[in-house]
């Protein structure tokens, strides 16, 4: 068995690597979980937060005791994906997060890059709020496959995505409402220097 080449993506390598895998080479199976949990690890953290090295682990295991039941090489970062947002919703739902921080009690701004500030709304929401909205609005997946990732049926796919996105927007439009000195200072258009 080859080291993994630069691209672990690599259709023919993987494919060798996963049938090794399966036939039990602990070598090839190194190299497919270097190749996976980079993937993982970025799924998980948005879903799992604070316990998103849980929600990975948790992730491996499950695609290690399954491993044999993967049939076609292509698919698996797909199949890798279902597995970890589900893995990832069960850990975040076992933990204290499980019941979201109140959205009125938006937390002082003192950092000015808005991702940051997306990354902190996005935290006070439930688990299953957050995986919805990271399913359908970052990683773009139709109601149909979201519901396939999350095992719930399209319709409460399409219900909780409603109630994440109001969630999310009633605590950003608060969070400006509270602070719009800092909302002004993320815009970079120069207009809190005329304020001075």
């Amino acid at each position: 068995m080859t080291r993994a080449p630069t691209l672990p993506q690599d259709p023919e390598w993987l494919a060798t690597t996963l049938r090794h895998a399966q036939r039990g080479d602990l070598i090839a199976v190194h190299d497919l979980l270097d190749a996976i949990t980079p993937y993982v690890q970025r799924l998980c953290g948005p879903f799992a937060l604070q316990d998103a090295a849980d929600a990975t682990q948790e992730t491996l295991i499950v695609v290690l005791r399954r491993l044999g039941q993967l049939r076609e090489p292509a698919a698996l970062f797909g199949w890798v994906r279902v597995i970890a947002v589900r893995e990832a919703v069960r850990v975040a739902r076992q933990t204290s997060r499980a019941i979201p921080a109140e959205l009125t009690d938006v937390p002082a701004p003192g950092d000015p890059m808005l991702a940051a500030d997306i990354r902190d709304v996005l935290d006070r929401l439930s688990p299953e709020h957050r995986a919805v909205l990271m399913l359908r609005d970052v990683e773009g997946l139709d109601g149909q496959t979201a519901s396939e990732h999350l095992g719930v049926p399209t319709g409460t796919v399409r219900s909780r995505l409603f109630r994440a996105r109001h969630s999310f927007r009633a605590a950003w439009q608060a969070d400006a409402a509270r602070h719009p000195d800092a909302i002004r200072d993320r815009r970079g258009d120069g207009s809190d220097v005329a304020d001075r």
